[in-house]
C-alpha cells in the first residue's frame, strides 16, 4: 500500500469486489461529508465503498480500513477469499452471515463483529442485499499487538470479536455506529486501536524475515531458499512458521501468488488469463485454474461472472505491503 493521509484525505472511495454485479447506472456513491439517506428503492441499489488508512502509529498493524454500505442489491452468496491479511469486521447494521467457514468443520454463524485468521480456502457468506460495516485488514504483527495472540491461533477460524477484546468490542460497535461520517468512524477506530495496542514481543526475527521475503517476492520463493536464509532446516521453518502465522511457507506463498492474480483480474484493463498466470508466477493457465479452484472453490471465469464486484475482498489498487 502507498503512504497514508489522515482525516478527510484519509478516506477514498473505491469500486468494490464481492457483491452481485449491478448495472453501473444503478450505483450511487455518497459524499463523505454528507451521509446518504437510508431508504432506497430496489431498482436503484446503493453501493458505497470507502477506503481509509490508519494513522502512522498503526501502520505496521493495520494495512487499511474498508467502509461499505450496500442497500437494495439482490440477495445472494459470495466468497470470502484467502489473503495475507487477517480480517476484523464491525457491522454498522445487521450481521455478517457465514454459511460455510474456511474450515468446513466449524459451524456456520452470524456475527455482529468478527475476527478471522489466515486461510487457504473460501468462506461462503450469504446476504440479503443489505450490508453495512467496516472491515479492518490486519497484519500478523497487528494480530499480536491489537488482539493479543499470534495469527496462527486464528488460522481457518472465525470468532466473535468480544472473545478477544471483551468490552472493547461493544465500545467499537457503539462508537462507530454513533459516528455520522466515514472519516469520523475511521478516526474512532484509530483512537481505540492506539489505546488498546499492547506492548509485547512480535514473531521471532527469523519468522518476520521469512514473511517479509515472501511478500517482497509475491510468494515466489522456494521454502528451501527461505530456510537457508534464516539458518533453519526446512522442517523447522515450516513448523515455526505455521505456528506463528497459521499457514506453512508453501501455502502462504500460494496465497500471495493468488493475491497477485486476484488483483490483475480486478484491474480496469484486465489481462487475459494466460497473461495473468505468467505475471502472477504460475507455470501456465492450467496451473492458475487449479490453484484458483483450490483456493476459491471456482474457476477465475466463474468468479468474474458471479462475484465481481463484492465488499469484503476489496484490495485497493497497487496491492500494498504487510508487516509481520
Amino acid at each position: 500500500m502507498q503512504g497514508t493521509q489522515h482525516a478527510g484525505d484519509q478516506a477514498k472511495r473505491v469500486a468494490d469486489p464481492r457483491l452481485p454485479r449491478l448495472p453501473c447506472s444503478h450505483l450511487r456513491r455518497a459524499r463523505l461529508s454528507a451521509p446518504r439517506p437510508t431508504v432506497v428503492t430496489m431498482d436503484e441499489p446503493l453501493m458505497e465503498m470507502v477506503a481509509g488508512r490508519p494513522r502512522a502509529p498503526l501502520s505496521p498493524f493495520v494495512a487499511r480500513y474498508t467502509g461499505y454500505r450496500i442497500e437494495g442489491a439482490p440477495p445472494g452468496m459470495h466468497r470470502g477469499l484467502p489473503s495475507r491479511h487477517l480480517t476484523v469486521i464491525v457491522t454498522l447494521n445487521g450481521t455478517v452471515d457465514i454459511a460455510t467457514m474456511p474450515d468446513p468443520a466449524q459451524p456456520s454463524g452470524s456475527f455482529t463483529t468478527l475476527a478471522g485468521g489466515l486461510h487457504a480456502g473460501p468462506a461462503l457468506i450469504s446476504h440479503n442485499g443489505y450490508q453495512h460495516g467496516i472491515q479492518l485488514h490486519l497484519t500478523p504483527l497487528g494480530t499480536r499487538i491489537l488482539l493479543g495472540l499470534p495469527a496462527g491461533e486464528l488460522a481457518n477460524t472465525v470468532v466473535e470479536l468480544d472473545t478477544l477484546l471483551g468490552p472493547v468490542a461493544r465500545e467499537l460497535i457503539e462508537r462507530l455506529r454513533s459516528a455520522s461520517t466515514w472519516t469520523a468512524r475511521f478516526g474512532e477506530l484509530d483512537n481505540i486501536l492506539i489505546r488498546i495496542a499492547r506492548q509485547q514481543d512480535g514473531p521471532a526475527p527469523e519468522l518476520r524475515w521469512a514473511w517479509r521475503r515472501l511478500i517482497d517476492h509475491h510468494g515466489r520463493m522456494e521454502v528451501t531458499t527461505l530456510a537457508s536464509e534464516v539458518g533453519w532446516s526446512r522442517r523447522h521453518l515450516a513448523a515455526r512458521f505455521q505456528r506463528e502465522f497459521g499457514l506453512t511457507p508453501k501455502v502462504a506463498g500460494r496465497v500471495m501468488r493468488f493475491e497477485v492474480a486476484h488483483r490483475l483480474l480486478r484491474a480496469s484493463q484486465r489481462p487475459g488469463l494466460a497473461d495473468v498466470a505468467v505475471r502472477a508466477g504460475f507455470y501456465d493457465q492450467a496451473h492458475l485454474h487449479r490453484e484458483w479452484r483450490q483456493l476459491t472453490g471456482c474457476t477465475p471465469a466463474r468468479w468474474l461472472a458471479e462475484e465481481f464486484p463484492s465488499v469484503h475482498d476489496r484490495r485497493t489498487e497497487g496491492g500494498g505491503s504487510s508487516t509481520a
